[in-house]
């Protein structure tokens, strides 16, 4: 099940970004996030806009995803490529999975394209398992963009319902 996280939810938050952290250290993508990020202060940033959620189950939180609505200033003008359309679109950001129960991505994304006919993500040119979940599950690879914050580069999906 998907409800909207709260900031009691953060201790649960905080094992599930460490375990995806984990895992991308392991399946060679030591940078995207590298030891600290997402930082705890943009996941409470997430949950006072209410644009954070929560996969849960059985008392478990085993997933975390943000679904953010409107213009996404880093996919404005992607540096190579372009996106499918310009409609009005949901960005997810963040997807992250404790590891303990299998098929996070499809719930998150799932939940996603039932809010709007537009999804947009991106993800790090090493996150082999982001790229493959991407393309295996509809998105189509749209170009590469320049994160501000950091000059880090990233490949950029969309699905739009057909």
């Amino acid at each position: 099940m998907i409800r909207k996280a709260t900031m009691g939810d953060m201790d649960d938050l905080k094992v599930v970004y460490h375990n995806a952290r984990q895992y991308m250290k392991a399946t060679g993508n030591p940078t995207q996030w590298g030891d600290t990020n997402p930082a705890i202060e943009k996941l409470e940033q997430d949950i006072e806009r209410g644009q954070l959620y929560v996969c849960h189950a059985d008392g478990e939180i085993y997933g975390a995803f943000v679904l953010q609505f409107g213009v996404e200033p880093n996919y404005v003008t992607p540096r190579e490529g372009a996106w499918l359309n310009e409609e009005p679109y949901g960005t997810v950001h963040r997807i992250a999975a404790k590891g303990t129960r299998p098929g996070v991505f499809d719930e998150a994304i799932g939940f996603c394209k039932e809010q709007i006919d537009n999804v947009r993500i991106d993800t790090h040119p090493n996150n082999k398992t982001m790229q493959h979940l991407c393309t295996s599950r509809g998105f189509v690879e749209c170009g590469r963009i320049t994160i501000a914050r950091d000059g880090s580069e990233r490949i950029i999906y969309h699905w739009v319902k057909e």
